[in-house]
């Protein structure tokens, strides 16, 4: 017999009612603390949801100035659903039948073989699936809505079936159903308690955990590559690795990573560290680790982490190496910095970036994917109001946003798993990374939002100062090494393409595989994706598209074709160099004290 099974017949119905009266008191004080902590945010909420009210009611009010086309996709909906009533009937007499819908092949939600062997379950798979349908394509075939609003109403309808999905709720999920008899319960109460303490830790809102939060402690498990911090200011710190080699490439590299999330997605485990990678390439590596900030920060801007992050870095690495030019590396919203950066540098006369790498990095923000969807005038007002209120934009606010890219994946799956098994999710350091959100300085973020992502001003050249100069990316000349990924979900690679484009240097443009965080954290001996290559394409071809025609397929991880770029770039070999200098004397040891700092 299977423990599942002993489970099931010795649980206690006594303790199981204790159990249930002790969550529920639990649950009354939790609720009642949520309701007065949603007070202070009615009228925030209110603005919001007017302004998604007005958007629908426009998508209403136009789909019924087609009532043919409307009827015409009831009627298809209604007969596919009556097909799908009589295959199930006929099922459940010992009939074989061909479905009317299939679930895609890679939606988990619907992996368990009693979704198709089970009659029932099929029966409300395929309903489900139907119905999603006939709401997508009904949706998407409304005429005369604005292109924004269309995506914003479609992005919209998305959250909503899929919240709606039988997978969610016990009675139609036979995986939990079957749990549930195994264990008497046990999982329901599990998965109560876990929902109870996830908003405990939310202080109300709703934080629905990936990995348990003391699965892994940054510096001992993550983050543990040796080295120092050997300087700091308001906004960073600046950590230099150890050498792993007795010798080392003559110009070092300094990484400036997004300041949305923290730094160590670079550094997590020695195996899929891309900062270890470098050290063992020969590289002396520098990293920011940006602070998370507090509302003190409030008014720090866009040039201040300039100013303060990749420039007060450039001459510190100088004076510690002793080097003038330097390989330059940003990630995401720390590749825009790198480029305003470049541009800067370059209206300055000064030399010192001697390359450019940028990992899934956006400067063109004309179609920067469903992000979009979250920066219009009414919304971009909302976010102004909290940050006014706060000071800074909540970490938890930003990963909530990225998440909902994703929902299925980064919401539900776990909203399941965590709730309705009442099981912890299974510990995976990039979740872990994904958790440990930072918050925003609302000068700063106000800045990027409106100016780059709303007004897109950045790919016009001086339409954005920085330090009261200029940026004009096209005065960039600096060569550059520019790595995109197939399905990202933040930087969509043809984006990305068209900010590689508006650089006036020699760019290699690489496409990887997978998404905006796998696809880059893709070390070699994992043998995992694939990348793309066009070297003969010279300077990179208008359309995107013709790019990839014309490129090159290889299996695996795209790092030793960036390794062997950066190795050209770094110059002669010479001794490895010590941590510090007489002026810039370690402060402590890496992966220091600012990547610790948490939003909450």
């Amino acid at each position: 017999m299977s423990e599942s099974d002993n489970q099931a017949q010795n649980y206690d119905p006594a303790e199981l009612s204790r159990s249930l009266m002790e969550i529920t008191a639990q649950s009354q004080k939790l609720v009642q603390d949520f309701l007065e902590r949603q007070q202070s945010m009615e009228n925030i909420s209110m603005d919001d949801s007017l302004h998604m009210s007005r958007l629908f009611q426009d998508m209403y009010g136009r789909l019924l100035n087609d009532p043919v086309g409307l009827v015409q996709a009831q009627m298809s909906y209604w007969q596919d659903y009556m097909q799908v009533m009589q295959n199930s009937a006929m099922r459940m007499m010992g009939m074989e039948t061909e479905p009317v819908v299939r679930a895609d092949p890679s939606d988990k939600r619907f992996k368990d073989e009693a979704w198709e062997a089970n009659p029932l379950f099929d029966f409300i798979k395929q309903s489900y699936l139907l119905t999603a349908d006939y709401v997508h394509n009904t949706v998407r075939s409304v005429e005369g809505l604005d292109e924004k609003e269309a995506r914003k109403v479609d992005f919209y309808t998305r959250q909503f079936v899929n919240a709606l999905s039988p997978s969610n709720f016990v009675a139609t999920n036979p995986e939990v159903l079957q749990k549930t008899m195994e264990t008497g319960g046990q999982n329901l109460l599990n998965g109560l308690q876990k929902l109870l303490e996830d908003l405990e830790q939310g202080n109300g809102e709703l934080k629905i955990r990936m990995t348990h939060p003391e699965a892994y402690t940054v510096g001992k498990d993550l983050a543990v590559t040796p080295g120092k911090v050997v300087y700091q200011n308001d906004l960073m710190q600046l950590i230099q690795y150890e050498p792993a080699t007795e010798k080392v490439h003559k110009r070092p590299i300094l990484i400036t990573p997004p300041w949305i999330n923290k730094y160590y997605i670079l550094d997590l485990k020695p195996g899929n560290s891309v900062i270890r990678g470098l050290v063992e390439q020969g590289h002396t590596v520098f990293v920011i680790s940006w602070r998370n900030p507090t509302p003190e920060l409030a008014e720090k801007g866009f040039d201040d982490y300039m100013l303060e992050g990749p420039l007060a870095a450039m001459d510190v690495v100088e004076e510690i190496t002793g080097e003038s030019e330097i390989n330059m590396v940003g990630y995401c919203l720390g590749g825009t910095l790198l480029g305003c950066t470049l541009a800067y540098c370059a209206s300055q006369g000064d030399k010192r970036p001697h390359s450019g790498t940028f990992f899934v990095s956006l400067l063109d923000f004309d179609s920067p994917g469903d992000l979009e969807l979250f920066i219009d005038e009414e919304q971009l007002g909302v976010l102004e109001r909290q940050m006014d209120e706060r000071g800074v934009l909540k970490g938890s606010q930003m990963a909530t946003a990225m998440n909902m890219l994703r929902d299925n994946d980064l919401i539900w799956s776990f909203f399941v798993n965590n709730y309705l098994h009442g099981e912890d999710p299974f510990p995976f350091d990039l979740l872990y990374w994904n958790q440990d959100s930072t918050n925003l300085p609302r000068r700063m973020h106000s800045f990027y939002l409106r100016n780059m992502y709303q007004k897109n001003k950045l790919r016009e050249p001086g339409a954005i100062e920085l330090n009261g100069v200029p940026i004009d990316l096209s005065k960039v000349t600096a060569p550059a090494y520019y790595i995109s990924t197939e399905r990202d979900h933040i930087a969509p690679w043809k984006a990305t393409y068209e900010g590689a484009r508006l650089l006036n240097s020699n760019v290699r443009f690489t496409l990887g595989g997978s998404g905006h965080i796998a696809g880059i954290v893709n070390p070699p001996q994992k043998n995992k994706y694939c990348y793309w290559t066009n070297p003969k394409a010279g300077k990179l071809p208008a359309n995107p598209d013709d790019w990839f025609e014309n490129a090159e397929r290889h299996e695996g991880s795209w790092w030793p074709d960036w390794h062997r770029w950066l190795a050209n770039k770094g110059g002669a070999k010479v001794e490895a160099r010590p941590v510090g200098s007489k002026k810039y004397q370690p402060i402590e040891d890496a992966p220091g004290s600012y990547v610790k700092e948490r939003h909450d």
